[in-house]
């Protein structure tokens, strides 16, 4: 395209902008459905514009060498994540909303590399090997199909009959590869359900819309009971049951990507009965979402991509927010709220993994930014269907009090006062034998409603389970996870480890009482021996405390303690004011831990530690056991 014609293109209701942000918000034409929930909008405008600027950033031209020419540069990883030319749709929806070459540009280059991670078969590979997943092809088939379909104008006829050919050869892949939900983690199916009604449509495909029907029907068999969660994100099944009998979900995957684009299906095909156990299974979700827009999913299968955000790959939960928002408006909240902890972690134009990056130094990798810039640029597209999104319903944690469990994930939210906080024992495992997740009747979150997150679970032990898509952690692996712990022999033990732990719970007087029964186990699920292995862990919660109580009936023999990693960045002034109380300064108010034992803060070479799960700095505070007694803690906001 000509830059004249594409100039006049773009300036197309210019004389309407309204907060800066953009011709497409022109509302002065009659034809034109008035405009609404304007604060949003621009706040998903500007992080979407500050993304793009920040991908252009990152952007190699050189156009003498195809096989880097358009390829964004990752600042944190020595590694090239395939899967950037999703980048292609939301770079030409900035270019049409300003109206600005450097964007056309950038979209054209990026999608014109993916030549380089293009396979015969019509696919393209996560990598530059050409062996690596090709799955990922689903996803930057919807990207494509959503770039032509709302943008393709801004492309001239060859390169626009180039790409949908190119769309054309992804689609047949993507329908060859994915004939029924479970040949793959669950995640996979559910994209396909909404990429082949939407890619059918474009390229009048009645097959690609009956095989998306069908794979819409099986979907609705993945919800569980009673609480509607959506499962399958396990190997080697989707339906592979744990020891407990318990079925594989992600919370991160679930609401960032799967929910997303079963939703998408769902409104544009009008499927009622799906909208209805959509919106059950959205409400379920959205109880895990924290007054500050974080997803709390220490337990989750996949936790192991965790960034508190989301989930590092995937795309963002804002479409499936807002457009059931007309049906359950915390969802609408959800979507704002969400949004803005996501520019939160925004610094330099890139999505950061975690709410601590900068202060640690920890670089991002590109891969959040490219993942997490397609559902804005889709809301931004199709805000005429979406219903009224503000923060005038609260979320339901931010009002919740009592105990709920969840019997799916065994697994237990609490709250009182300002407290919020996770307990769970939940036992299905990803991939192989190795427990990674919080489990072990661990206090796998704790959120408190005036100074923030305080406690957050990371893996186990710290494995890079997709080395293409997560980054090394920096220093020592040491857990976050609130645990119990003994070396015994130079082996580590912990409740952490222990998949058969149970929960009971009850709520009188004002305080919550949760109690589990756990045992000392190394990452084999074995028992230690020939020192105390059975502990009882209690949590108190009341409106001015959280207390936790460690105590076994067995004889402590190897040095035993209960380490309670404080979520703090550095910066946080830490204060030891005895051998039993320790603060962290907040801004918004002074952490208090007092204990019965001594308490120590592990020696670290830099202020902090830090754990790549779930993206946050803490300081490792320790109580050990003494033989005669058990551990008490007690944390207090003042």
């Amino acid at each position: 395209m000509k830059r004249k014609d594409f100039l006049q293109l773009s300036s197309l209701g210019t004389a309407g902008l309204t907060l800066s942000m953009g011709p497409w918000l022109n509302s002065c034409s009659d034809k034109v459905t008035k405009e609404h929930s304007l604060e949003f909008k621009k706040l998903v405008y500007d992080l979407l514009k500050d993304w793009c600027d920040g991908l252009i950033q990152t952007q190699i031209i050189n156009t003498d060498d195809p096989k880097v020419h358009g390829m964004f540069k990752c600042p944190a990883c020595n590694k090239v994540h395939g899967r950037m030319m999703d980048a292609v749709y939301p770079l030409l929806a900035m270019a049409k909303y300003t109206g600005e070459q450097k964007y056309l540009n950038s979209g054209i280059a990026v999608m014109e590399w993916a030549e380089n991670v293009t396979l015969p078969s019509g696919a393209w590979s996560n990598d530059l090997n050409p062996k690596s997943w090709n799955g990922i092809t689903v996803f930057g088939a919807i990207s494509l199909a959503e770039a032509l379909q709302y943008h393709g104008d801004l492309l001239d006829e060859e390169r626009r009959a180039r790409w949908v050919d190119r769309l054309a050869r992804a689609a047949d892949f993507v329908y060859r590869k994915f004939p029924t939900m479970d040949v793959t983690n669950v995640n996979y199916g559910a994209t396909t359900i909404y990429a082949l009604n939407l890619i059918g449509k474009m390229l009048n495909k009645p097959e690609y819309l009956s095989r998306s029907k069908e794979l819409a029907e099986a979907i609705k068999t993945y919800f569980t009971k009673p609480n509607n969660f959506l499962y399958g994100e396990i190997k080697p099944s989707a339906h592979k049951l744990s020891a407990k009998g318990l079925k594989g979900i992600d919370l991160g995957y679930n609401v960032e990507e799967s929910l997303n684009n079963i939703v998408l299906y769902a409104v544009h095909e009008n499927d009622t009965e799906l909208l209805e156990l959509l919106d059950k299974s959205l409400s379920t979700h959205l109880e895990f979402m924290l007054p500050d827009g974080g997803w709390d999913n220490g337990w989750g299968t996949r936790m192991f991509k965790w960034t508190y955000w989301g989930s590092r790959t995937c795309d963002g939960s804002q479409p499936a927010l807002a457009l059931m928002a007309n049906r359950n408006p915390a969802l609408g909240t959800a979507a704002v709220k969400y949004t803005e902890l996501l520019r939160r972690c925004t610094h330099n134009g890139l999505l950061h993994g975690g709410i601590h990056y900068t202060s640690y130094g920890i670089k991002p990798c590109i891969h959040h930014t490219f993942a997490h810039t397609k559902p804005l640029a889709h809301l931004l597209d199709n805000w005429h269907e979406l219903p009224k999104i503000n923060t005038a319903t609260p979320l339901p944690r931010s009002t919740a009090d009592g105990i709920k469990h969840y019997k799916e994930i065994d697994t237990s939210l609490f709250s009182r006062g300002n407290w919020r906080g996770t307990v769970t024992a939940y036992d299905a495992i990803y991939k192989d034998g190795y427990y990674r997740q919080a489990t072990g009747g661990a206090l796998s979150l704790l959120y408190h409603t005036k100074v923030g997150l305080l406690l957050a679970a990371s893996m186990a032990k710290y494995k890079l389970v997709e080395p293409l898509n997560q980054q090394p952690n920096p220093g020592e692996d040491f857990p976050f996870t609130p645990r119990i712990e003994t070396m015994h022999n130079d082996k580590w033990n912990s409740n952490i480890f222990d998949r058969a732990a149970t929960i009971s719970s009850k709520d009188t007087n004002g305080q919550i009482l949760i109690n589990t029964q756990c045992q000392l186990k190394n990452e084999y699920n074995q028992a230690v021996e020939s020192t105390a292995s059975d502990f009882d862990l209690t949590y108190e919660c009341s409106e001015s405390s959280l207390r936790i109580i460690a105590k076994t009936n067995q004889k402590v023999i190897s040095k035993t303690a209960f380490v309670l990693p404080i979520i703090s960045p550095s910066g946080e002034t830490v204060a030891q004011h005895s051998t039993n109380e320790i603060t962290v300064q907040k801004p918004e108010g002074l952490v208090k831990i007092t204990s019965n034992v001594p308490l120590t803060i592990k020696e670290t070479p830099k202020e902090r530690i830090f754990n790549m799960v779930p993206g946050a700095e803490a300081v490792p505070i320790i109580a050990y056991f003494d033989i005669e007694s058990e551990v008490e803690l007690t944390i207090e906001i003042i």
